[in-house]
């Protein structure tokens, strides 16, 4: 499958956004009394792509950005997982020894990931059309955010060999689910509504409202 010069650039975006999640999900840490992980503040970076993707290149490219980048994606983060397994380099060696922790998270990361964009994208393609920008990723995000979060935390720590995380996942997606709306709607929509109006001024030469290409 042939991608341009600007939807390989997204494509790499892509993989290098959900290897850097799925090493950061291996690290807890507690923002203002939340248990939480790192990867929640990593990983909503990838619906920003998706929803730019869509806006500039269609439903149609989006999904080839998103079925190219899927396979690669899983194997870099098992590879990466394996190395810093728990946030701790482990060295070269750890990958002579099969980690079932971490290739459930790869693999949880490959199954959210597709359901995750896709149903972003189709939200996303359904509303992006209305004249004001924001609703379409408002709601990709919060419908996205939501099938993407509970396919990972079930896939990957449905009574898995880590006890705290075999034991609390379902209250960790749900904490998860809730951080990532917060910083999706305060921070990263925002954010493609800045590099929308960027590229539209500056590059397309085009108003927000005639980008539905």
């Amino acid at each position: 499958m042939q991608l341009s010069f600007p939807l390989r650039r997204l494509f790499l975006l892509h993989i290098f956004i959900i290897v850097l999640s799925n090493y950061a999900v291996q690290i807890p840490i507690t923002v203002l009394g939340i248990e939480t992980t790192v990867g929640t503040f990593t990983f909503p970076f990838v619906f920003v792509t998706t929803d730019l993707t869509v806006r500039l290149y269609g439903a149609h490219k989006a999904r080839q950005v998103i079925f190219c980048a899927m396979v690669p994606a899983l194997i870099i983060s098992y590879i990466v997982g394996t190395i810093f397994a728990h946030g701790d380099y482990q060295g070269l060696a750890a990958l002579g020894t099969f980690s079932i922790f971490v290739f459930r998270i790869a693999a949880a990361s490959f199954g959210a990931y597709i359901f995750g964009q896709l149903a972003d994208i189709l939200v996303f393609q359904r509303l992006r059309r209305l004249p004001r920008w924001w609703p379409a990723p408002a709601a990709s995000s919060v419908f996205g955010n939501l099938l993407d979060t509970f396919a990972f935390f079930s896939i990957a720590f449905y009574q898995c060999v880590d006890p705290y995380m075999a034991a609390n996942w379902v209250s960790l997606a749900w904490v998860d689910y809730a951080v990532k709306l917060i910083v999706c709607l305060a921070i990263f929509v925002p954010i493609y509504g800045a590099f929308l109006a960027l590229l539209a001024k500056y590059v397309l030469h085009r108003p927000l409202t005639s980008l539905s290409v």
